[in-house]
């Protein structure tokens, strides 16, 4: 079993946003390893479960709200038994460029308040994941409120390019691993 972690928030009001990104990556997924399967509540998230490549793929959309997604992902890497390099989690990230993936084996949260709880509740920075940059706010704008704004209409074009890219990223981390990525997207 292979866990595919994506951050976001729940509910209308977060759809489409930046920090949701996380959210949007694993819909996409759905969309091409498990179309008309129906999300199933588990872990304090929704989940998809799927065979690709020989491998049984869990992806899991915590429901804790952004910063307390570590819960949902510590109780689904418990249940499942499942070891650091088998867990994969997909969040946004300001210090990127719109669009860029970045893959990493392990670190801090750099930041990202999601992944500073899953790294907090699985009491480990060996944590694989995929970044994807969602910009930075100009100078004077509040960084809460950037992550949680719609992404406008030019920039709609490059951010669905980096989701569908994210997807077939997360598909070669499924067949190989997160070096292979990271030498083949970062």
């Amino acid at each position: 079993m292979k866990i595919i972690a994506g951050l976001g928030n729940p509910g209308k009001k977060y759809r489409d946003t930046r920090h949701n990104v996380g959210f949007d990556v694993l819909d996409r997924m759905v969309g091409r390893f498990a179309p008309g399967d129906v999300k199933k509540s588990r872990f304090e998230g929704l989940t998809v479960t799927f065979n690709l490549q020989g491998e049984n793929i869990l992806l899991l959309w915590p429901l804790t709200f952004m910063n307390r997604s570590g819960r949902s992902v510590a109780a689904a890497v418990s249940f499942y038994r499942i070891e650091p390099a088998d867990l994969i989690v997909v969040c946004d990230e300001m210090n990127l460029p719109l669009g860029k993936l970045r893959f990493r084996r392990r670190g801090t949260a750099g930041g990202q308040k999601g992944m500073a709880n899953v790294i907090q509740c699985l009491r480990t920075e060996e944590i694989s994941r995929l970044r994807i940059g969602v910009g930075k706010p100009h100078e004077h704008f509040d960084h809460s409120s950037y992550l949680l704004s719609r992404f406008p209409v030019e920039e709609r074009p490059e951010v669905d390019l980096a989701i569908d890219k994210a997807a077939q990223a997360l598909e070669d981390w499924i067949e190989y691993d997160t070096d292979y990525c990271m030498n083949a997207y970062n």
